[in-house]
């Protein structure tokens, strides 16, 4: 039996899975395949980018093989440097280029740009050889493999949620797919601590609850993931798929927030350490501003433990959505401005320190999202006032990321009057404004002139002035365009020369 999963990406507001990084859900699917007894050889990988650029025997492939399964979806808009999520499109031509099963699954089951799920039924209704996972796609692939191995009718299997045992066997297995991605060794290997929302009512727009109560997967099972990872060559690791590490193995007290466990961090770090001992790159994604404000002290050890285990240039995406009260009770969002403020305080006074990439050691990033309900135009003057307290308080924000709501199904976004249309303008203004007065002078402040950065990734060529563009490995790293045309594939060290808004210039540093 011959399989064939195609990568064609995930951008989750607690997953990220486009080039240079490659998302657990990959190495799930293709560790359930090895578990259900179908060999290595027989499990081909492609990424959506190989198949646009690939040449028409390795399309046949595609048709020849049993069982085809295409992961997607977007349910964050986002913006990428070389590689752009599969589109609706694609996954047409992909189906009617396959002659086996195919199974489509991953984030957009529950949308695909708020309307994925719904064009995704319409391909299974007009095929009777399509099948969309409407729960967990490793599972449901997982279990319509049959012994033999061979394919049951996937009408009589049910859609189910895979379990933390089951992932933690998977992710084990599946570990050695990371050899086939065509940026092999250079990829970020996104790891997954727990999923779904803890919290007892749910921001508007976020499509995390839908994953349900927080499951929290074993310390010893993610360090046994890492160590797999490790094994196969990969270098590079980020503890990205949770909502809020701070809050991995927290304690429930009964309140509306739970309190951080330090030790479950310090056991989760280090033992990522021990397995993996040469890595080049450890970071983290998500944290819940409100974590760290209501509870200081736990969420202090917790940084101090990452600071001693990680990588140097880290980054804490922190949802703060809106800066406007009004905005924040009509949306369930998680802090107050306050709330935030002190987090991000708090964040820079230990993480601040430069390591030794030529980037501090841990930072915060905030995201903002805007066309929520009650927002007004006070909302725009309240968010950049916020921003600009953080500027002139000499604090550090590695990054602010401004975006408009992707409303889903399901969600109370989906429900209420929603008031962007009406503030378009004033949005375009509003962050045009941000860039120029606020992410300017934060990114001379981040890497100043003449700032060393060590090991940037060249990515693509550029034209003009710039002949390379290149970011180094981790997280939200920042685009840096390089006066000289490059290898690409390769790394080299640069000293920063100008600004952009979110992007440096740089000539190649050598000693």
């Amino acid at each position: 039996m011959k399989v064939a999963i195609i990568d064609g990406y995930v951008d989750e507001p607690a997953c990220f899975g486009v080039p240079p990084y490659i998302s657990p859900y990959i190495r799930y699917i293709a560790g359930a395949l090895v578990e259900r007894g179908i060999g290595r050889d027989n499990i081909s990988y492609f990424t959506i980018d190989g198949i646009r650029n690939s040449k028409k025997e390795d399309l046949a492939l595609l048709g020849r093989a049993d069982l085809v399964v295409i992961l997607s979806g977007m349910t964050v808009p986002g913006k990428y440097l070389r590689s752009s999520p599969i589109t609706l499109k694609e996954i047409e031509y992909l189906c009617r280029a396959a002659s086996g099963v195919k199974v489509i699954g991953g984030p957009i089951r529950l949308g695909y740009s708020s309307e994925g799920g719904m064009a995704a039924s319409a391909l299974e209704m007009a095929d009777e050889n399509v099948f969309v996972a409407r729960q967990d796609i490793e599972a449901f692939v997982y279990d319509i493999i049959g012994s033999g191995p061979c394919i049951e009718d996937p009408d009589n299997v049910e859609h189910r949620m895979r379990t933390v045992g089951e992932i933690g066997r998977w992710a084990y297995k599946g570990a050695f797919i990371i050899r086939r991605h065509p940026d092999f060794p250079n990829i970020m290997c996104e790891m997954e601590t727990y999923r779904g929302c803890g919290r007892d009512t749910h921001c508007s727009f976020c499509t995390e609850f839908f994953y349900g109560p927080s499951t929290y997967r074993p310390v010893e099972d993610v360090v046994a993931e890492a160590a797999s990872l490790y094994n196969e060559g990969a270098l590079f690791f980020r503890l990205g798929r949770q909502p809020d590490l701070f809050t991995y193995h927290a304690v429930d007290l009964g309140d509306s927030l739970l309190r951080p466990d330090p030790q479950a961090l310090e056991s989760l770090y280090s033992g990522i350490r021990k397995v993996a001992p040469e890595l080049e790159v450890l970071h983290m994604d998500n944290a819940n501003p409100a974590t760290i404000a209501t509870y200081p002290d736990e969420c202090s050890k917790i940084m101090k433990t990452i600071l001693k285990y990680h990588t140097s240039g880290d980054v804490a995406a922190m949802g703060m959505e809106s800066a406007d009260p009004a905005v924040i009770r009509a949306n369930n969002l998680k802090a107050m401005p306050d709330d935030v403020f002190e987090a991000v305080k708090l964040m820079n006074d230990i993480g601040s320190i430069r390591g030794s990439n030529g980037l501090s050691h841990l930072l915060p990033g905030l995201n903002f999202v805007h066309g929520l309900a009650g927002e007004t135009k006070k909302t725009f003057g309240l968010n950049y006032d916020f921003l600009k307290n953080i500027l002139d308080n000499d604090l550090l924000l590695r990054r602010i990321n401004i975006r408009q709501v992707m409303p889903f199904s399901g969600t109370p976004a989906a429900e209420q009057q929603l008031p962007l249309a009406k503030n378009r303008k004033m949005f375009l203004k509003y962050k045009e404004k941000v860039r120029k007065d606020i992410d300017l002078p934060m990114l001379k402040r981040v890497v100043p002139e003449g700032t060393i950065l060590k090991d940037v990734l060249c990515e693509v060529w550029g034209e003009g002035s710039v002949g390379t563009f290149g970011r180094q490995m981790g997280s939200y790293p920042i685009l840096v365009g390089i006066s000289e045309k490059l290898p690409l594939g390769e790394f080299v060290d640069v000293r920063v020369t100008g600004h952009g808004f979110r992007s440096i210039s740089a000539t190649v540093f050598r000693e």
